[in-house]
Formats: structure tokens, C-alpha cells, sequence
């Protein structure tokens, strides 16, 4: 029992917090986020037009002074729809990935703390929903409770919970196997407190990590639902929306097909790489690496 106690006294608190180095790509992801963040957030102030008011007489009017991404079929003007969009375009995935946290966290820390049984249910229950594709889910719900963005985010949400209570479950059970959170259960902390200040504390990197990588997941999704007119409805800004303008493009005006697809592309992959760095994730690229590899590999 001493040298329970000494390992006690010497581990009794939770390891440092350790953040991986986002690197050059990681800095340049976040700062293209931070850009598309200030456009929504400050979308009043930074579009030039208002985002719903055109006339015929502009529609399909060129790039200009006015018009800085020329105009839609109706005359309204791209790019204040484009930055309006920023708005719609992160609410839905951010609201998705709260949804998927708020389930997912509680019952990863579950399953690592009790395992047994507990583990095996919820694994089980994880299995069944991993098997049912997020976008045929959301398909589903739309479908039954009308289109809209509350029911795509509302199943998005569920179908995303396997995704973060599995690696969740894995973080969590090496976590729980260290010496201070033993230490932590000696000194007669409760379970709640040592999952939930401390376990949960150490586990932040890679949730944030693999809530980034939902995030843009979910980003594609949404705008996926809105292209079928299945998520968010006109006359709202939405890049999802914007991109299913078809008939603009068979006219010959993709303007803002291909802003919107930019957008979409540069959100999406900017979220996969800030992910990738935060999940201590390193992606190299260069050839004098590979080679290095593979013969250390032969």
C-alpha cells in the first residue's frame, strides 16, 4: 500500500496536454478557415449587394464593379450569395458535429471505463449504425419529415456518433491503462471526475481532430442534400444550393456553379488537413522520403 501511495503522490495528476505542430499546410488550412469564418460572421458588412433582392433586367450579368461574380438567373448578385452562404454552409455542419460530440463522447468514455458488457452493447448499437450510409439516412428522415436543415442535420448527426465513439474508445481505454489515472483512483477521485476532468482533458487533440475531419464530411454531405433540394431551401444562400444551378450552366453561365464548387473544395480540404495535423497526423510528400522508406522497408 506504500508504494501505492508514493506512485499516488508522484502521479496523482493528469499528464501535460500535448497539441501537435500544425506545420506549414496546418497554419495555411487555418488561416483559410479563419478567412471563411470572418465571411460569415461578418457577411452584413463585407457583401456588396444584398443577397436575396435582383431584377430580370441583371440576370446573367458579367463580372463588374457592381457585380464582383456577375450575377444568377434571377440578377442577384454571386458573390454576396457566395458569402452569405458562408453562413448556412458552417451552421449545418457545426450544429452535425455538436450532435455527434454530445453522443459519442459520453459513450466512448462508457465503454473504455466499464467494458464487459457495456462495451459490447455499445459497440454493437455503434455497428448498427455505422452500417447505414449518413447521406441515405438523411435521404430517409427528409424524405419522411420534409426537407429542410434540422432533419439533415438531426440524422447527420447520428450517423456520425461511430465515427468519434470508436476512436474515442480506443483513445480512451489506452488513457485509462496509465499510471495517473490509477494514481487518480487511489487518491479516491470518482469515476466522473477522472473521465471527464482528466481522461477527457488528454483525449481534446484527437477529438478535435477527428471533429474536424467530420466537419468537412458533414460540409460535403450537406451540400450533397441541398444539391438534390433535400437540405437547405431557396430563396436562403447555401452552397450547396448554388452548385445545383444546372440550367445556368447548360446556358453557358457556370459563374456560380464554379464559385460555389471552389468554395465547397477549399472549406472542405483546408478541414481535412487542420484534422490530419491535430490527429498527430504528418503527411509527407516528399520523393527523397518515399525512396528513404522503401529501402529501409527492402
Amino acid at each position: 500500500m506504500t508504494a501505492v501511495r508514493l506512485a499516488a503522490s508522484s502521479t496523482g495528476k493528469s499528464r501535460r496536454v500535448t497539441w501537435p505542430r500544425l506545420g506549414a499546410a496546418g497554419s495555411t488550412a487555418l488561416t483559410v478557415l479563419a478567412v471563411v469564418v470572418a465571411l460569415a460572421v461578418f457577411a452584413p458588412l463585407i457583401a456588396p449587394q444584398d443577397p436575396d433582392q435582383g431584377t430580370l433586367l441583371d440576370a446573367f450579368a458579367r463580372p463588374g464593379a457592381g457585380h464582383w461574380l456577375g450575377t444568377d438567373a434571377t440578377g442577384r448578385d454571386i458573390a454576396s450569395r457566395l458569402i452569405y452562404g458562408a453562413r448556412t454552409s458552417l451552421l449545418g455542419p457545426a450544429a452535425i458535429v455538436v450532435v455527434s460530440l454530445a453522443l459519442s463522447i459520453p459513450l466512448g468514455l462508457i465503454a473504455a471505463w466499464r467494458g464487459g458488457a457495456a462495451a459490447w452493447v455499445i459497440s454493437r448499437g455503434l455497428d448498427v449504425v455505422f452500417a447505414i450510409p449518413g447521406l441515405l439516412l438523411a435521404i430517409l428522415v427528409a424524405a419522411l419529415f420534409g426537407p429542410g436543415l434540422t432533419a439533415a442535420v438531426i440524422a447527420l448527426g447520428v450517423a456520425y456518433v461511430p465515427y468519434v465513439a470508436r476512436l474515442v474508445v480506443t483513445a480512451a481505454e489506452h488513457e485509462r491503462r496509465l499510471p495517473y489515472v490509477q494514481a487518480l483512483s487511489v487518491q479516491g477521485l470518482g469515476v466522473l471526475r477522472i473521465t471527464t476532468v482528466h481522461m477527457l482533458r488528454n483525449l481534446a487533440p484527437v477529438i478535435a481532430g477527428q471533429a474536424t475531419v467530420a466537419f468537412a464530411y458533414s460540409l460535403i454531405d450537406l451540400a450533397g442534400l441541398s444539391f438534390l433540394g433535400l437540405g437547405v431551401q431557396p430563396p436562403l444562400a447555401d452552397w450547396g444550393a448554388m452548385v445545383s444551378d444546372r440550367d445556368a450552366v447548360l446556358q453557358g453561365y457556370p459563374g456560380q456553379v464554379i464559385a460555389a464548387s471552389v468554395a465547397i473544395v477549399a472549406t472542405a480540404l483546408s478541414l481535412f488537413i487542420l484534422g490530419s495535423r491535430l490527429s498527430g497526423e504528418q503527411p509527407r510528400f516528399s520523393r527523397r522520403r518515399l525512396r528513404n522508406q522503401e529501402a529501409k522497408a527492402q
